[in-house]
């Protein structure tokens, strides 16, 4: 029997307004791919991320202008060539290697010739907002042992001092999302290093990362819009002392795990992160996840409901995927 495709728009609610330096949002829209083989499904989902240029219209038309390769039987490794990194690749990707696990009877942690996965401490988000709101969320979830704080306007210091004021057993990570510049960022480095944060994710606007060149950095710097693919890792060596790989931003699974050699290879310490959608879409990442220096995978614990089944979480500990979810 032939492969069959098809592809599905789903929203989910958000517990509460999600807010970081760019904008807000009330819900989660994502795009699930189904591909079937006789009796076998598997399944992937990616967030179409406008930030990237990306709309759930024209993710769909991408997957759409490979349903005859897909159908046909396209592997893996073919995929690479035939789309453009992104979130829609990302949900045929991890679809297919849902598909060859539930064939094949082995599950994809095996495939990808790994250990068995443990569970997994996520960071917990705070979402940007005044520093007397982000530091009653970071004092309503301060046994949890990782908080990401969302900061990225021209004065976070503030915001950076009250939530790790509001948590001082946490780690935290602050996630700037492009929102500082130039002119304030050795001033947020500095209140980061006071505060006892462990990361800064993406200080400055991706391509004006120069100046991280020439800036002490008393807390380590992450890559995320910067970083997209293993191509980009030389170019930020240098620049960054770590990166966040995001299923989306890589086009999947297959392509993560390549980045992530490479960025292990290079020096890099690695995040695995998500944007905010469902255990499908974490699913794949908790196993991509195993050996990262960080983990920020708590997008089902953002959402008022989740898909069934879902992941298991106990806190802010994630447990790998049991094979009716994924893999």
């Amino acid at each position: 029997m032939a492969r069959t495709l098809s592809v599905e728009t789903g929203r989910f609610p958000l517990a509460a307004a999600f807010t970081i330096s760019r904008g807000s949002k009330t819900e989660a829209t994502v795009l699930t791919c189904t591909v079937r083989d006789g009796e076998n499904a598997g399944r992937g989902e990616c967030v179409p991320y406008a930030r990237y240029g990306e709309t759930i219209d024209g993710v769909r038309d991408d997957i759409e202008a490979v349903r005859e390769r897909i159908e046909g039987g396209i592997s893996r490794q073919e995929l690479l060539a035939a789309m453009r990194p992104g979130a829609a690749r990302n949900a045929v990707d991890c679809a297919l290697w849902d598909l060859e696990a539930k064939a094949g009877k082995v599950p994809v942690w095996q495939r990808i010739g790994s250990g068995a996965p443990r569970p997994l401490e996520t960071a917990y988000t705070i979402p940007l907002g005044e520093p007397e709101a982000m530091a009653a969320q970071a004092r309503a979830n301060a046994a949890r042992p990782v908080l990401k704080v969302k900061v990225g306007t021209g004065d976070d210091v503030g915001r950076i001092e009250a939530v790790a004021k509001a948590a001082p057993r946490s780690r935290i990570i602050l996630d700037a999302n492009e929102g500082w510049s130039e002119d304030n960022l050795a001033r947020h480095l500095d209140a980061a290093a006071r505060c006892g944060a462990v990361l800064v994710e993406q200080p400055l606007p991706a391509g004006r990362d120069e100046a991280l060149r020439s800036v002490a950095r008393p807390v380590p710097v992450c890559a995320d819009e910067s970083l997209h693919t293993a191509d980009d890792l030389e170019r930020l060596a240098g620049l960054y002392d770590a990166i966040n790989i995001k299923l989306d931003k890589a086009g999947g699974l297959t392509a993560a795990l390549a980045l992530r050699t490479k960025a292990r290879e290079l020096g890099f310490g690695v995040m695995v992160g998500c944007m905010v959608g469902t255990s499908l879409a974490m699913a794949p990442a908790v196993l991509l996840a195993q050996d990262s220096d960080f983990v920020d995978l708590d997008g089902p614990l953002l959402l008022a409901r989740d898909r069934e089944p879902p992941l298991r979480y106990e806190g802010s500990l994630v447990y790998p995927p049991e094979s009716a979810l994924w893999g």
